[in-house]
């Protein structure tokens, strides 16, 4: 397929990379654009310019604001798309948002699909990443061959784009509760004078989860950087899962506390360490 790939940080090189490997024919843009000149395929001055002629417009981006930048305006993908064309955007956004998206595309004659990602940049490489896509089931058979190209599985989440969205932002909160938990019992656990890499080897064993094994060791090392995630997107992933809580008058209190805590975090100047620095509010708490 011929395809427009936008926003190459991160999560989006490897992802392009992978495209690319499987034989897709692809036009790059990035805000940087010495990024986009070093990856090694047509590079465009706009994303209206990338994304026309392409059979697929790719997103990958930081926020809402990112993504809108890109999509709207004379200069946007929306504007520069093929009728019938398709937009996926992999990036983790509000379900605000990819309702618009929806709109705005559908208004061109163009598709929609909402595909976010779970996993770090070097499942993005090795091409491990978990796609959960949702949208009009043709669009997402459609697309297919792009998910497969980057990722191990592809989970269909319904047929509306936003409740991909909302499944993405659940699972992040679920991740970073997962941080938080690690930061109380690390703390806990060397002031009893136990050793934390002893209680991830257990805690590894007894959740048998890579994510787990994975972060639980970034933890137990305090090797915060270079973030593989940074903490400022990890609150705006929990407050964004906050709004749509709110949209279905679903209560999430236990994401509160974490957004709480990940706002303490950025008042300690943690905004670009990796987002399972939050731990070190409990250390820091508990007097270590």
């Amino acid at each position: 397929m011929k395809i427009a790939f936008i926003g190459l940080g991160n999560m989006g090189i490897g992802m392009a990379h992978n495209l690319q490997r499987a034989g897709h024919e692809l036009t790059v843009y990035n805000r940087s654009r010495e990024k986009a000149d070093a990856f090694g395929a047509r590079v465009a001055d706009s994303p209206k310019q990338a994304a026309s002629g392409a059979d697929v417009a790719i997103t990958m981006l930081a926020d809402d604001r990112a993504v809108e930048d890109v999509t709207f305006g004379d200069h946007g993908i929306a504007a520069g798309l093929p009728r019938g064309s398709v937009h996926v955007s992999s990036s983790t956004i509000s379900t605000a948002l990819s309702r618009r998206l929806a709109a705005v595309h559908g208004g061109h004659q163009q598709g929609y699909v909402s595909a976010p990602v779970f996993g770090r940049p070097d499942a993005a490489e090795a091409k491990r990443l978990l796609v959960v896509p949702a949208g009009p089931a043709d669009l997402i058979e459609r697309c297919q061959p792009l998910f497969d190209a980057i990722g191990r599985q592809t989970f269909v989440i319904g047929s509306e784009p936003w409740q991909a969205n909302a499944l993405k932002l659940c699972g992040n909160f679920m991740i970073a509760s997962m941080l938080e938990s690690f930061g109380e019992a690390f703390a806990t656990l060397k002031k009893a004078g136990v050793e934390p890499h002893t209680f991830l080897d257990v805690m590894s064993t007894l959740f048998g989860s890579p994510v787990y094994a994975n972060y639980g060791k970034i933890i137990a090392d305090e090797k915060f950087e270079p973030a593989g995630f940074a903490l400022k997107l990890g609150l705006k992933d929990v407050r964004l899962v906050l709004q749509t809580a709110e949209e279905c008058a679903s209560p999430m209190p236990i994401a509160s506390v974490v957004r709480d805590r990940l706002l303490s975090a950025m008042a300690h100047g943690q905004g670009e360490l990796d987002w399972s620095s939050i731990a070190r509010m409990s250390a820091k708490q508990a007097g270590l």
